[in-house]
Order: structure tokens, then sequence, then C-alpha cells
């Protein structure tokens, strides 16, 4: 008997859905089966109304259009048939104007909410406001805590539209698409493009990372739309091992990961912002107090250390020693338990 009301809920719930291929791609996120109370209040009735204001709009609107709008039929747009199913006028407002006394006229008025860019669109009439265009979003999406911060973050307070980077009426949305998802970030952030082609470099070519694993392109409280609250804890949630905790810290490393480091690419490894000794130099421009043993020259005893004559500098040594990448000695730039101290040799 369990088994009989399985089955008929299922045929109630997809009763009013087409019948297309793919309607029930396997690729597809679940959105959840809907509770009692919404079979109840809605039965057949929700989905039959949700078509039923669609067939208005496919009358015109097809796939034979340059921007096919049935695909979304095979998106989490278009495959459940219950009260959390919208309709074309859901999103782009009931259309009155647009839809009356169609026949007959080259012309038609817009509708309500016309989606795109201001920096171009292949539509046929200019898109509307980022504002408007995003309320109609965020009316359904906007609970998700991930989009707390939608709200006077940089893509918001720019114009920035969910339609800049997704795509609705179509199965694969290429901002969702790991191995497509940089190039729809680099046709705004064109100098992080360059910089991912550096030498060193994040594996966002080869697939492997995408800016969406650093950044929440739907805002943040972090600096830089970043998913955690500083670059540190960014940078942490896969360089575990430099978290640490250390007996010995070093405070630039502890600080942000960028005061050596850029993020997006280099052509020094790793990703360094310049080669030591000179990026050390920026910091440590004292005389540099070498245990190295200088040949002919007669060294003394400072602060236990062993000293040439003439102190030597680390942008301009006077030791073949002194004059090596900073890191043959400090190897322990991120941090060090070592019994040699701050000195961060091991």
């Amino acid at each position: 008997m369990k088994l009989i009301t399985k089955i008929a809920t299922l045929c109630l719930l997809l009763g009013g859905l087409s019948t297309s291929p793919g309607i029930f791609a396997a690729e597809l996120p679940d959105l959840g089966e809907p509770t009692q109370s919404q079979i109840k209040a809605s039965g057949n009735s929700i989905a039959a109304e949700s078509l039923k204001k669609d067939a208005v709009c496919t009358k015109c609107h097809d796939s034979s259009e340059m921007k096919p709008v049935l695909s979304i039929y095979q998106t989490k747009h278009g495959v459940k048939g219950d009260s959390r199913t919208p309709s074309c006028q859901s999103c782009h407002g009931a259309s009155e104007n647009h839809v009356k006394n169609a026949d007959g006229k080259a012309t038609r008025n817009k509708p309500d909410v016309v989606f795109g860019t201001k920096r171009g669109t292949s539509g046929a009439y200019p898109p509307s406001e980022a504002k408007v265009q995003s309320t109609a979003c965020l009316s359904c999406h906007g609970k998700d805590v991930n989009r707390t911060h939608w709200e006077g973050g940089a893509h918001q307070t720019n114009d920035i539209t969910c339609a800049s980077c997704h795509e609705v009426h179509t199965g694969h949305d290429k901002v969702r698409d790991k191995k497509i998802q940089p190039e729809v970030c680099f046709s705004c952030h064109k100098e992080q493009r360059a910089q991912s082609n550096k030498i060193s470099h994040h594996a966002i070519g080869e697939g492997k990372v995408v800016c969406s694993d650093c950044h929440n392109p739907h805002g943040s409280a972090g600096p830089k739309m970043l998913k955690k609250n500083t670059v540190t804890e960014t940078c942490y949630t896969c360089h575990a091992e430099k978290r640490g905790p250390f007996l010995w810290e070093h405070q630039p490393a502890t600080e942000d990961c960028t005061n050596c480091h850029t993020p997006h690419g280099s052509n020094i490894t790793p990703l360094l912002k310049s080669r030591p000794p000179f990026m050390c130099d920026e910091c440590h421009d004292g005389p540099h107090n070498s245990q190295a043993p200088v040949a002919g020259v007669v060294g003394g005893i400072q602060n236990g250390l062993k000293n040439p004559s003439d102190s030597t500098k680390l942008a301009n040594p006077s030791s073949s020693y002194a004059g090596r990448a900073c890191m043959n000695c400090h190897v322990m730039v991120h941090g060090s338990n070592s019994p040699s101290g701050a000195f961060l040799h091991r």
C-alpha cells in the first residue's frame, strides 16, 4: 500500500510537466521533495497554472531564437512542478503591455523586466536597471546565506547583475562549470587573466582551481570579496601547513600572505612579488649579522654570532654568503619550532 501511495504521489507531481528528453537530467542538483502541505495546497493546479502562463510566452519565444528559452525546462528552474516552480512572469513580470496587441505590430512594448548588461545585449530591448534585475532574482535566492553581503558588495555597487555572469535559460551555466568559470570572470578582470598566464600561477587554466574557491562573487565581509574574513584565512583553506601554530612566527606571513606573494600569478616562483634578497630587504634593511665565515677577515663576536669586521647589508653584501638567497639559511619563513628561534632556520 505504501508503494502505491508513493507512486501516486510521484505521478501527481509530474503530471503537469513536459516529457521532453533530458528534463530530468542526472547532473541537475535536486531541490528536495516538497512538504506535504505544499502538495496538498498545490496538487496539479500549481503546475498547470505555471504552464498555462508560460504558454502565453512560448507562443512566440521558442527554440528557434538566437537565445532559445525552452531549455530552461532542463534546469533547476523548470524540473519541479509544484509551488516552487517559477513561470516566465515570476522573473519577467506580468508584462501585459508586452503581450497586448502583439499580432501585426512591427514593434511591441518591452517586458516589465529585461535581463542583460549595459555593456551590450543581443536582445531586442535595452536591459532593465541593475537593481530591478537583481530584485527579481533575490526574491527567491536572497535568503541564501552566501548572498547576505550582496547589497553593498563590489559587484552590486558597480551595477553587475546576476545575468552578467549567469545564463538562466540554458542547462549549462558557464559560471557554475569549474573548467569554464574563469573565462566568465576574466571577461571583466583582464589584469587577473594576464597574471594567471605567468610562469608561477595557481592552476586556474588547468581547471584545478577556480575564482570561486577563494572569492564569493555575491559579496563577503572580508576584503576583495574573499570567502574568509582575512587573506591568510583564505589561503589556509588549502595551505594548512602554513597555519602553525609556531613557537616562532614571521609577522608578515601571519599578517597577510600578500606581503610577499601575489595570488594570481608571478614570474618568480612561488608566486613571489620580487626575488630574495631584495624582497626581504624591504623589511630587513639593517646590518646582517651573518654566521657565515668570510675569508681573510677576522670576525668579532656580537650577540653570540660570528661577524665580519664590516657589517654587511642584504641588498649590498660584502660576502658571497650574504649575497645568496636568504632562504638558503632561513628556510622556515612562515614560522618555526626550531631551537634556533626567531632566525627561522629550520
